[in-house]
């Protein structure tokens, strides 16, 4: 296993076919405001590939939104809502079909309030890891072995966690309600990016 670095764009060739796990690091939490820094990216295999923007960027990289915008590709986030947002408002595609990891975890593990990350992989697949680089400055010059192999660490393994959930789902019989969740969350992040981030339009209360 290897974590592999570049600078504004994914090399041509270097993933595997099918579904990809898919983060990304920005600036903050206003995706308008908090420029998108790197994307992260891995098939599954064992590799994490991370992709680095610099404040100057232009945001081509032809090669990464041609993975990003494959309709045959799977994409695997954790809190998907966010990293749709942050991909659709610089690199000006919609990265989907999409399974959320955060959303399924809602669905079937009604048993405890704890879905980020960090829990979800302890307890599907009894691995730590660690959260300590996840406020860290994103979009400084260099970035340490510490952010890096946390950047990695959000990708490595949600493909693990994606074959449990699916079967969980599927046990439960929520299999079609999270598909319509999945369908929904690039719509969802383009309400974001229009200004009605935190209001509910389906709620009956006023805006």
């Amino acid at each position: 296993m290897a974590v592999y670095f570049h600078e504004e764009d994914l090399p041509e060739g270097v993933l595997a076919p099918g579904a990809i796990a898919v983060d990304t690091e920005t600036m903050g939490l206003i995706t308008r405001r908090d420029r998108l820094c790197v994307v992260q990216i891995a098939d599954g295999k064992g590799d994490e590939h991370l992709v680095r923007f610099k404040p100057d960027s232009d945001y081509a990289a032809p090669n990464l939104k041609a993975v990003l915008a494959d309709p045959a590709r799977l994409k695997i986030y954790h809190y998907a809502r966010f990293d749709i947002a942050a991909i659709q408002c610089y690199l000006g595609v919609t990265a989907g079909p999409v399974f959320c990891t955060k959303i399924a975890s809602k669905l079937v593990r009604t048993y405890t309030d704890r879905h980020g990350l960090k829990d979800l992989v302890r307890e599907l697949l009894g691995k730590e890891i660690s959260k300590q680089q996840q406020s860290s400055d994103w979009g400084g010059p260099d970035l340490s072995d510490a952010q890096r192999e946390y950047a990695a660490s959000d990708v490595r393994y949600l493909h693990g966690c994606h074959t449990i959930l699916v079967k969980r789902l599927a046990r439960e019989n929520r299999t079609e309600l999270a598909q319509a969740c999945f369908d929904f969350l690039p719509h969802r992040a383009a309400l974001d990016l229009a200004g009605w981030p935190d209001h509910d339009i389906f709620s009956h209360e006023a805006a």
